[in-house]
């Protein structure tokens, strides 16, 4: 159920009928979705085989690609809606993937685990590194390149001079709107430049 919530509340950030790009798109669920629900048109982009496979069997458009080589393929303003849904964080430079999706998208949508929620605070107070439902590897084996908070995203965000128009936090399913650098698991932003 929560997992259907959270994304339902990304989905309603693109508007119906949009065309879409789906950076690091994973099993093609999210565009899936907002194929059917949303009269979405667009990719998927996706490096890893099997889940190039999942999209393929869901009818999600799909394109093998290594998003650390840049987004080239694509000419300004392609898309409507460029989505990052847990992308950033496993990106070597996540500044200039930000950029190009502001070049290729007249607006994005970014969403990652946000470090700053208060159990992974209290667990660094306490000498460890966080493992949670939304950073569910030990340090020493994840996949995630880098960490960040909602707060730590407008920096980025202003510096690569994009407009926050929405962002807020998800918990267990649920938006959070009040406080998301502390009660939310996960951070949302939809940006336009």
């Amino acid at each position: 159920m929560a997992e259907s919530q959270a994304l339902e509340s990304i989905a309603r950030l693109v508007p119906p009928g949009s065309r879409v790009l789906d950076l690091g798109c994973g099993d093609g669920a999210l565009m899936a979705h907002l194929q059917s629900a949303r009269g979405c048109t667009g990719y998927g982009v996706e490096i890893d085989d099997a889940k190039v496979l999942a999209c393929l069997k869901r009818g999600v458009s799909v394109l093998q690609l290594n998003l650390e080589d840049g987004l080239a393929v694509f000419e300004d303003e392609s898309f409507d809606v460029v989505l990052q849904i847990d992308t950033l964080q496993h990106l070597r430079n996540a500044e200039t993937m930000l950029r190009e999706t502001a070049r290729v998208g007249r607006s994005g949508v970014v969403a990652f685990p946000n470090f700053a929620h208060w159990p992974n605070r209290l667990a660094v107070l306490l000498g460890r590194m966080p493992v949670t439902k939304r950073l569910p590897y030990q340090w020493y084996d994840t996949p995630n390149i880098r960490v960040g908070t909602h707060a730590d995203f407008e920096v980025l965000a202003r510096s690569c001079g994009l407009s926050i128009t929405d962002s807020f936090g998800l918990h267990e399913g649920q938006e959070v709107r009040s406080w998301p650098n502390l009660l939310a698991s996960t951070a949302v932003f939809k940006f336009s430049n």
